[in-house]
């Protein structure tokens, strides 16, 4: 049985460079920028899921994390499931999602509203990681965090990704992984603080994993 075809996507050439210095990096599978931010990363992963027809995707880079301490910086995860938060009305403490206003994503005629206000992920191995929280602004403050955290409680790192490639993937019927590196605590601005080589390197001992397996299961 031939391998599965992967494709990689990486959200910035900053993150793909020190990537590229990784060991099998570039060698398996084409890699390819998404873009950063929910509206590229959605329309870039389209266009490069219906150029390359890979029976699967995997998403690398890094990410802040809720927890440091189930999720220090510089450790990394996979992650069972992405949620959407920016979509819908008010801002901070004020904000109410799209889905609790009642309007969900589009779906086919007769059908029932599709689940996709929390997107599964394949998971193909052991991840003590909750669900990764995807947002059109990364957290500013931590008390914005906070506030964040308090609307989706078992949510353990943010991006600015995840949700858009999976909708993606989901539109095309190819199973996505995210492996994100944690280069700093969510709500931390300090970027001199972030330690985004450190982040990168552990995601990349996961995602080496993952492209040698030869089969990925949906975490649920």
């Amino acid at each position: 049985m031939a391998s599965p075809s992967t494709l990689v996507l990486v959200p910035t050439e900053q993150e793909r460079r020190h990537l590229a210095r990784q060991s099998g990096f570039g060698v398996d599978a084409p890699c390819e920028l998404c873009g950063f931010g929910p509206v590229a990363a959605a329309a870039r992963a389209a266009t490069l899921i219906a150029r390359h027809h890979p029976d699967r995707v995997l998403l690398v880079g890094i990410a802040g994390s809720y927890d440091p301490v189930g999720l220090p910086v510089e450790s990394a995860a996979i992650f069972p499931s992405v949620m959407m938060h920016g979509v819908g009305v008010g801002v901070a403490s004020g904000f109410v999602s799209a889905a609790t206003l009642g309007f969900h994503h589009w779906r086919r005629a007769g059908h029932p509203p599709p689940e996709w206000d929390e997107l599964p992920l394949a998971a193909p191995v052991p991840t003590a990681a909750g669900p990764l929280l995807t947002c059109c602004t990364a957290s500013a403050s931590t008390d914005e965090a906070n506030e964040r955290h308090h609307l989706y409680r078992d949510v353990t790192a943010e991006d600015m990704e995840g949700f858009s490639v999976a909708l993606a993937c989901r539109l095309a019927e190819v199973p996505l992984a995210i492996a994100r590196g944690m280069s700093n605590e969510v709500g931390d601005r300090r970027f001199e603080q972030w330690r985004i080589p450190e982040a990168l390197d552990a995601a990349w001992l996961i995602a080496r994993d993952l492209l040698a397996r030869p089969t990925w299961s949906s975490a649920r």
